[in-house]
């Protein structure tokens, strides 16, 4: 027979409440007791999904609730407030439970009612746990991260191209990762165990990139003491990324134009013709339609790297995944930091969500970065990210504004479509005259018989 396990709890109080304690191990729990933040902080905790009560009846200060935020916001503890009743509570408490909480107990707590909502609490907990197995927060074997639609059009592009041995343009706003996106290609490509050559076309000088390019031989030019080969022809068998290939200059286009048609290259002082196989994924901000329009790229070159196109979406329409990435990069930066970051504070997530990130990723890395830091007791704020915290006003509606907006929009549309004959609004909203009339008054409406408008009753 197996062993009985009790449940973990975490139980966090100013006071050990001793009668409270014995009645949850008799119900089967373990608490783990904390009386502050740095006692939590010493606690060695595992992920398992576990409920969380945290005692507010002994005043709790502002400052204390903040400290502890880090803890409130893990996914795998499911959280139970005891209070003296909601209206002791400070503005802070209330808005933590909102935030953070499964459930709350008013004192005298009912026993029942402690169990109930811990047994509650716990499920929850189980249940995110789950939905982030189902929907993994790690970064591919590729290292791209995303969850939304955009990302998963992306990743389903990405393995569409990579099946055809064909040049491929990837466009999209500097910052974004397009590089990534290269590496994944190949990576997925029958040239995965070729090499990965990278060239930044805007980084090299004009009159460098074409010995970069193609290479030189020794004598070619002062300064050439030996052979040197090229990077097209260090990417034999495998992928040549050209980056930013919309600031490549127009004399060195036709140079990369008879490469991508002959498959030969010519080192700078030889007259030797190198075949070279080679694939061309090359990647751009700029929008190579109007460049070739305005002369400033050459369009038999476009057309001969846009075979397949790729389009890496900006961070402002990857709302869904700012905090994935977010922590994703805090991660990585926990591994090398001299301090603990215990995480991001719940305005420091609406500030991220607020942002419209014109730097993209890279922007994201570099605030997270200088944050780290910058920020003080381990929690990053917004003003350490060097951004506007968000107003209570700027928040999004609770679904209770949302169905209270949507149901009173319903009313006055078809009022007006009906002409005010309430037997024909009810008609069409599937409820009957009494609860259109009890809606009227909840949502103070009234009607003038002959118009055609709704208005709405002054207090």
């Amino acid at each position: 027979m197996n062993a009985y396990i009790p449940r973990p709890l975490l139980y966090l109080s100013r006071q050990h409440d001793g009668t409270l304690c014995r009645h949850l191990a008799q119900q089967g729990w373990k608490p783990h007791f904390a009386s502050s933040v740095s006692d939590l902080e010493g606690m060695d905790l595992d992920s398992q999904p576990m409920a969380g009560l945290l005692d507010l009846r002994a005043g709790v200060a502002p400052a204390d609730l903040q400290a502890v935020e880090p803890w409130l916001a893990l996914r795998n503890i499911g959280w139970i407030g005891l209070t003296d009743g909601a209206s002791d509570l400070t503005p802070v408490a209330r808005n933590m439970l909102g935030l953070y909480f499964i459930d709350y107990c008013t004192a005298p707590c009912d026993d029942a009612h402690v169990d109930y909502a811990l047994g509650h609490a716990v499920g929850m907990a189980t249940l995110r746990s789950s939905t982030a197995q189902a929907f993994p927060h790690a970064p591919r074997p590729d290292g791209m991260i995303g969850n939304c639609e955009a990302m998963q059009a992306l990743f389903r592009s990405i393995a569409k191209v990579s099946r055809w041995d064909m040049p491929v343009l990837i466009s999209g706003e500097s910052g974004t990762g397009k590089e990534l996106a290269a590496r994944a290609i190949h990576q997925a490509s029958a040239r995965a165990s070729g090499p990965f050559i990278a060239v930044n076309c805007a980084a090299i000088p004009p009159t460098l990139l074409m010995s970069e390019l193609f290479g030189y031989e020794r004598g070619a030019f002062t300064g050439a003491a030996k052979r040197k080969p090229g990077r097209i022809e260090l990417a034999h068998g495998g992928t040549l990324f050209l980056d930013e290939i919309g600031d490549m200059p127009l004399e060195s286009q036709t140079s990369l134009l008879r490469f991508l048609e002959t498959g030969h290259i010519e080192r700078l002082g030889s007259t030797e013709s190198i075949a070279v196989d080679v694939r061309v994924v090359s990647a751009t901000h700029v929008d190579l339609q109007a460049a070739v329009a305005a002369e400033r790229f050459r369009g038999d070159l476009y057309h001969r790297l846009c075979v397949l196109r790729v389009k890496q979406p900006p961070l402002r329409e990857r709302e869904r995944d700012i905090v994935l990435l977010a922590e994703h990069i805090l991660n990585q930066i926990r591994k090398h930091s001299p301090e603990r970051i215990r995480g991001f504070s719940p305005a420091a997530l609406r500030s991220l969500h607020a942002h419209d990130w014109p730097g993209n990723v890279r922007e994201l890395i570099n605030r997270i970065r200088n944050a780290a830091a910058m920020c003080e007791d381990g929690v990053i704020r917004p003003c350490d990210l060097e951004l506007h915290s968000p107003a209570e006003t700027e928040r999004p509606p609770t679904l209770a504004k949302v169905r209270h907006a949507a149901e009173l929009q319903a009313l006055k549309e078809a009022l007006q479509r009906h002409h005010e004959r309430l037997i024909d609004v009810a008609e069409e909203l599937g409820i009957s005259r009494v609860t259109l009339f009890r809606m009227m008054r909840e949502h103070k409406l009234q009607v003038r018989r002959g118009e055609l408008d709704v208005v709405e009753q002054r207090a």
